[in-house]
Formats: structure tokens, C-alpha cells, sequence
């Protein structure tokens, strides 16, 4: 079938579906005279008259209506296989490239990348861990992972991996040696282990709240990192108190060598998000992307995610993010 068959039969469907030549040739996005002029070309080539007209209506005539009936189902057909094609032809593909800070990477991103790539096999995931504040936009990325208190105002974010807690902790040992924390303020008379922010190189401040009640504690100690993993080692071995994420010390907790303090100091806040500049001419990647995130088998994973019981590696906290 040649293409201008295709377009003469959709216009003669399309005459009737739309009761008239203006409102059809709207449709279509042609004029009305050259509609009229599309269907004089498949009546002549028909040999007969599909539709009578008057000034004031249009109606098929009963060659019409018998070519009419027959046409209709043709061109669902027709209509799904195309859409079949787009499909294919709009399947996810291409590179999704994601800026989001270790830990996140490691405990939120690292569980979901075989499920996803599986789903999407023509997908090249472009994982970039980094701690530092960067802008996706600049830095030609297609989206980003941040804690959401962290999230530009003018981003849209989908919430990732659910709420999370920071944990105050100390090995056994040491508290023996020299005493629990009460409250935050008990901190300036312990050995902290403080971390350092990778974009600008401050330290950062333990932020604790309790009934409504905010503190922010600039702690001392014997060691600086701006590696958690290096913080974590050197509270099991006793150097002193650390404040880290939930899911990085809890299995420590369970095994007993480490100590949960000030609890009720410390409540959930909301956790990670997944952040890109606009809807508008989303790629199909992102698309998916964010599907799959947003689907039960994605929420399940994230779930898992956030129970602890999918825990890669130890991993530090989103310090840029």
C-alpha cells in the first residue's frame, strides 16, 4: 500500500468520525479544500462515490458504508502495529548518567543496578560517586542523589531509600573507661571523631533535636577524617565517640561492639532523594528510571535497603550531598 493510500482512507475515516470536512481537515491539520480534494482523488480511483454532500451535512453513501466498515478495523490494525514500532522504537536506551555521593552509591544505587539493567538491558548506567556539592546541571547530568534537606528548590525529587537516623556511638571499651554522654552537651568532655565536609573542608557540626529542642555540638577530638570508613574502624577500637548513619553502625549495634548513645536525641529525618532538573523532555532512561524506583519491585528493594538487610559494604555519609 502506498503511503498516499494510507492518507486518503484515514481522511475519508476521519470525514466521518468528525461529522465534516472543517472539523476533520482541523484533525488532520490540512485544509479543508484540500481534503475535498484528497477524497475526490480515492473516489476517481474507486470509481465510485463514498460520501454525499450537501451544504449543510456529509454522509457516507452505502458504498461508503460498506468501505467504511471494512476500513475501520483495517486501520486499528494498522494503528497497532505502528504503535508496536514506537514502542520498540522508544524502548529505553542510551546512557543515564547519575552524580550521587558514596554513600548513597554504594547502599541505595549498587542494590538496584542489576534488577534495573535487567529490565532495561539497552540502558548504560553512569554512576558517579562524589562527595562534593556539584551542580548536574553544569556538569551535564541527568539526575542526582541528595539528602533531601540538600535539594535545590527549583529540582524535582522522588523520594530514595526512605527516612534515615544518625547514630552517636562508642565502643564498650572506651565507655568503660570513661563514661555515656547524658545529653549533647556532655560531648565537650569526650573524644570525638570528627569529620570534615569535602566541599569546603569545615568540620561538620552534630546536630541533635529532642521535643522540639535544637542543638548543633562543634565537637573535639583526637582524629579528623573525611573518610567515615576510617571513622568507623577507629571507634571499634576505642579512639573515641563517632556520629554516623544508622545503617552504617546498626549490625555493629546487634553484635555488640558498638553502643547506641543518646537515642532521644537523635529521631528520623527524611533521607535520600532523587533529584533532576524538569519534566519536560524527560529521557526515556530517566523515565524508567524513575519507574522502576517507584514500583512495588523498586520499593521492595528499597525497603530491603532501608531494614539494612542489603549492606554492600560500609559506606560514609553523604557529606556534599
Amino acid at each position: 500500500m502506498r503511503g498516499s493510500d494510507y492518507a486518503e482512507m484515514r481522511a475519508f475515516a476521519a470525514i466521518i468520525e468528525y461529522g465534516g470536512f472543517a472539523r476533520a481537515a482541523s484533525h488532520l491539520g490540512v485544509s479543508p479544500s484540500a481534503l475535498s480534494q484528497t477524497i475526490r482523488g480515492l473516489e476517481e480511483r474507486l470509481g465510485v462515490r463514498l460520501l454525499n454532500r450537501t451544504t449543510r451535512s456529509v454522509a457516507p453513501s452505502e458504498a461508503g458504508a460498506r468501505f467504511l466498515s471494512r476500513l475501520l478495523p483495517a486501520l486499528a490494525d494498522l494503528d497497532s502495529a505502528i504503535a508496536d514500532v514506537s514502542t520498540l522504537r522508544d524502548a529505553p536506551s542510551g546512557s543515564l548518567r547519575i552524580n550521587a555521593p558514596r554513600i548513597a552509591a554504594v547502599h541505595y544505587l549498587a542494590p538496584l543496578i542489576g534488577p534495573f539493567l535487567e529490565a532495561y538491558p539497552d540502558i548504560t548506567l553512569d554512576i558517579v560517586a562524589d562527595d562534593r556539592l556539584v551542580d548536574i546541571v553544569a556538569s551535564r547530568f541527568d539526575a542526582g542523589v541528595r539528602l533531601g534537606e540538600m535539594v535545590e528548590k527549583d529540582m524535582v525529587a522522588v523520594k530514595f531509600g526512605g527516612d534515615r537516623e544518625m547514630m552517636v556511638v562508642a565502643a564498650p571499651a572506651y565507655l568503660d573507661r570513661l563514661g555515656a554522654p547524658e545529653t549533647p552537651r556532655d560531648l565537650r568532655r569526650h573524644r570525638c571523631i570528627n569529620l570534615r565536609w569535602p566541599t569546603d573542608l569545615s568540620l561538620y557540626r552534630w546536630e541533635f533535636e529532642r521535643d522540639g529542642e535544637k542543638l548543633e555540638a562543634m565537637v573535639e577530638g583526637p582524629l579528623i577524617v573525611n573518610e567515615p570508613d576510617v571513622a568507623i574502624q577507629a571507634v571499634l577500637d576505642g579512639v573515641g565517640v563517632a556520629y554516623l548513619f544508622d545503617h552504617q553502625v546498626r549490625p555493629l549495634i546487634a553484635a555488640g561492639k558498638l553502643t547506641h548513645l543518646l537515642k532521644e536525641w537523635s529521631p528520623a529525618f527524611p533521607g535520600f532523594y532523587l533529584y533532576y532538573p524538569s519534566r519536560r523532555q524527560m529521557l526515556p532512561a530517566l523515565r524508567a528510571f524513575i519507574d522502576f524506583i517507584s514500583r512495588p519491585s523498586g520499593k521492595e528493594l528499597t525497603n530491603r535497603i532501608r531494614s539494612n538487610s542489603l549492606m554492600p559494604v560500609p559506606a560514609h555519609r553523604a557529606d556534599a550531598e
